[in-house]
């Protein structure tokens, strides 16, 4: 009797034990992370390579040829307006000045000998010891004297001004980005010397292939990074688009703005430029998830959805087959399969399973 009271208590107790336990099994739900699909989810990020410059660079050349004899510049180095970058042997323009003084003296002088001579006949034709035609040919002779001379005066000016042009100098604060000649080089009229960059503000310069120029206009998001700035990322605008394709590529050029401004940037670094796309717009729907948010297995491919459970914190999880687009580095677009504002759960996908009972954290 006594051994069967003692059998009867441990198994109350077994069952007893059993039952909390189920009861804790049951209480103690998985939390898992999800992300809400919106329509800020239906841009894929696409990435382009570029080139930094200066939104105000300009390349600097002489007016005239000769021999440089001066370059007291350097690569790097900042000028004020009216700073002397190169200088070329100025001899040879300072005669040519010189006999145009000259030429324009002679000229000056017949010039007012004809106009005396003219003065003179007028008074002889006044008196009527010179013929008309006398007088015109003294008329004649001092109208062109005085076109010589407006014509010296202009090879004066010109002579002088080919003397100035000796001298290459900053026309406003800039800094050099680049020295392309030497001294005792010998340049031509027109040819490269120098590259300057003034002001601080910069561009992205960069071709977008003719499968995407339709989706990009002045409006599209864009944000750039150097690889010389690592760990930032700069805000940009597009300034200019081309409307005729690069010689001899499938691609437009496309000019971005930086809109920030950092003391680090300069002319020539390598850039990535990063499009946000409107898929939507260019698929007729979609969204873009996390990578590890879409599953693959034998039966298809599939997203893991939190659906609003019975008490607040809860939710209950349903398989939902999804379609899938194009990888971008900014996910995956999945353009069939998700609605906006589906919970797509991003993390504990590995122990959880359909119909399964969640915790997720409030989003407020």
């Amino acid at each position: 009797m006594k051994t069967s009271v003692y059998y009867w208590l441990v198994v109350s107790l077994m069952l007893a034990g059993c039952g909390r336990s189920d009861d804790a099994m049951e209480e103690q739900l998985r939390p898992v992370r999800y992300v809400t699909v919106s329509d800020a989810s239906v841009f894929r990020d696409r990435s382009f390579s570029g080139t930094s410059k200066s939104s105000r660079e300009s390349r600097l050349s002489f007016k005239i040829s000769g021999t440089v004899i001066n370059v007291p510049v350097q690569i790097g180095q900042r000028l004020n307006a009216g700073d002397l970058i190169a200088e070329i042997d100025p001899a040879s323009y300072v005669l040519q000045a010189q006999q145009a003084q000259a030429t324009l003296v002679e000229a000056q002088a017949n010039d007012r000998r004809a106009d005396a001579n003219y003065e003179r006949t007028k008074g002889l034709y006044a008196n009527s010891n010179a013929s008309l035609n006398d007088l015109e040919s003294a008329r004649a002779q001092a109208e062109s004297a005085r076109a010589v001379v407006r014509a010296a005066s202009k090879a004066l000016e010109i002579a002088r001004l080919n003397v100035s042009y000796t001298k290459l100098t900053a026309a406003a604060d800039c800094s050099i980005a680049s020295l392309d000649i030497e001294v005792n080089e010998n340049v031509a009229a027109g040819q490269q010397v120098a590259v300057v960059s003034c002001g601080d503000a910069f561009e992205v310069t960069l071709d977008i292939p003719e499968s995407l120029i339709g989706s990009i206009d002045e409006s599209t998001p864009v944000s750039v990074r150097f690889g010389a700035i690592p760990d930032k990322e700069f805000s940009g605008k597009i300034s200019e688009i081309a409307v005729a394709s690069a010689a001899g590529a499938a691609a437009f050029p496309v000019v971005i703005e930086i809109t920030d401004r950092d003391p680090s940037i300069r002319s020539g670094l390598a850039a990535d430029v990063t499009f946000q796309f409107d898929s939507a717009a260019s698929k007729g729907g979609g969204f873009v998830l996390p990578v590890n948010a879409v599953i693959h297995d034998p039966n298809g491919t599939f997203v893991f959805v939190a659906e609003p459970g019975d008490a607040d914190g809860e939710a209950l999880v349903r398989r939902r087959g999804v379609t899938l687009g194009e990888l971008s580095q900014s996910g995956i677009e999945v353009v069939e399969g998700l609605e906006t504002g589906d919970r797509v759960i991003t993390a504990g996908l590995s122990v959880i399973r359909d119909g399964q009972r969640v915790l997720v954290p409030s989003r407020d």
